[in-house]
């Protein structure tokens, strides 16, 4: 009997990733409100990235499964965050919400964060240049964002979420990579070497 070929959950994670980043900074560049923004954060970004990244099990990738999980969580989090913020009056903006509330928990969830993306970024750089560009790109949307959050830098705001746009545009980069590699058997979309080689 012939093995059975099971789907690459990467192309479900890095759309969920990607889509849900590109409509967050449309909101931080004032063209839409957060309804939509969060609650795709829950069911694209959040749950359907936690399915896949918990499917990247399976697959071995420890980089993969622990990238698709955490971020997956941490879309469904803050999706639920701005939900609470909701139910107690916050503006419907997401700097709105945070002058709000008066203190600094979205800053220090958003630099948890980037601690966290920080240790993925050098994981990255054995990967390939793709892999490494959006996460180059994804940490420094993090460091603009605490910035924002926690030194009241909102001038940066526009910059970073320009940043945020590019990663977005990124991580559907490699989704088509990945998709256009299968259906047409061959590398459409090249995505580059490792900047690290790996060691035996």
């Amino acid at each position: 009997m012939a093995e059975q070929t099971l789907g690459n959950p990467a192309v479900v994670g890095l759309a969920g990733f990607g889509t849900t980043t590109l409509l967050l900074q449309f909101h931080n560049l004032g063209w839409m409100g957060t309804g939509v923004v969060f609650c795709t954060a829950l069911m694209f970004g959040g749950l359907a990235q936690l399915i896949a990244g918990l499917q990247e099990f399976r697959t071995g990738s420890n980089f993969g499964y622990s990238a698709f999980s955490s971020y997956g969580a941490f879309w469904l989090a803050l999706g639920f965050i701005f939900l609470l913020l909701d139910l107690q009056g916050a503006p419907n903006t997401f700097i709105g919400a945070h002058l709000k509330v008066g203190g600094t928990d979205i800053g220090w969830f958003l630099f948890a964060f980037t601690i966290y993306t920080a240790i993925m970024f050098i994981g990255s750089l054995a990967i390939h240049t793709a892999m490494v560009l959006t996460f180059l790109t994804l940490l420094l949307g993090f460091i603009g964002l605490d910035l924002v959050f926690l030194a009241d830098m909102k001038g940066v705001l526009v910059i970073t979420a320009l940043d945020l746009v590019v990663c977005a545009l990124l991580a559907w980069y490699m989704m088509a990579h990945v998709i256009f590699r299968q259906v047409y058997g061959r590398d459409v979309l090249p995505v580059g070497k490792p900047w690290i080689k790996k060691t035996a």
